[in-house]
């Protein structure tokens, strides 16, 4: 792997779906070994830039990951695990809890007939020790809570060992332990030297939860360490706004 600061760079990327203008002329560099969140509202492009990036939806632009600008697809295969929405999942999927955690491994499979190694077990096993899944590995998916949900795609990321995690708001409708949870293997992750990329929803928690920040409204309206971009100027560029992030913070307003 060619040796880079930044886990994904982009240029000029743009989407559109038909005439509709989805993301335009996005110039953005995402440091390696960051805690990045992308904010913005409802309908300003923050999945559809994920998606971009993985290649999932047809973009203009250029895309360059963990250093390579070629052959993405097999480098996005091997080095990013992504977590959708939970509103993107088949919860009615009939598979268990250890089958999701297990198809994090396959990308790393060698063989004909994917057969799991002993060390892929272990892997597994951990990753559900980790995300405190062990008692409900047998489980049906479609019989979890919401935050047991998110903690079995995250135990599935974990097992993938990846370099970049790109989640979509995945503390959306989630229980304070998941929320702690999920934070704390970000955390493990930046410990590793490995990337997080996770749309975020609630700007009370940024500061606390991030060192990177991207925010976005049908492009980029600026990026950077959270220190220096976390401002209400860009608060109110992003929401076209008036008011002060501060008393918006205060508030405890959801999203406009």
């Amino acid at each position: 792997m060619v040796m880079t600061k930044n886990a994904v760079t982009v240029k000029d990327l743009t989407v559109r779906y038909g005439e509709i203008l989805a993301l335009s002329g996005v110039n953005l560099s995402i440091p390696k070994g960051s805690r990045t969140a992308i904010v913005g509202p409802n309908g300003a492009g923050k999945s559809t830039l994920f998606k971009a990036i993985l290649g999932l939806e047809k973009s203009q632009g250029s895309r360059e990951i963990l250093g390579q600008t070629v052959n993405l697809d097999k480098v996005i295969e091997q080095s990013i695990a992504y977590i959708p929405q939970a509103s993107d999942v088949n919860w009615q999927f009939p598979a268990t809890v250890y089958e999701i955690v297990m198809m994090g491994r396959f990308a790393k499979i060698k063989g004909w007939f994917k057969k799991a190694s002993a060390r892929d077990k272990e892997i597994v096993q951990r990753a559900l020790a980790t995300m405190a899944l062990e008692d409900l590995q047998e489980r049906q998916i479609d019989q979890l809570s919401g935050g047991q949900r998110q903690r079995v795609f995250i135990a599935r990321a974990l097992a993938q060992e990846a370099d970049i995690y790109m989640m979509d708001e995945p503390l959306a409708g989630v229980d304070i332990q998941t929320e702690k949870i999920i934070m704390d293997t970000l955390k493990g992750f930046q410990e590793e030297g490995k990337t997080s990329i996770v749309i975020h929803h609630d700007l009370h928690s940024l500061a606390t939860y991030f060192d990177h920040l991207i925010w976005v409204n049908k492009g980029l309206v600026d990026a950077g360490p959270i220190e220096e971009v976390l401002t209400t100027e860009n608060y109110q560029r992003a929401y076209h706004t008036d008011q002060e992030m501060v008393s918006w913070i205060a508030s405890g307003q959801e999203e406009v």
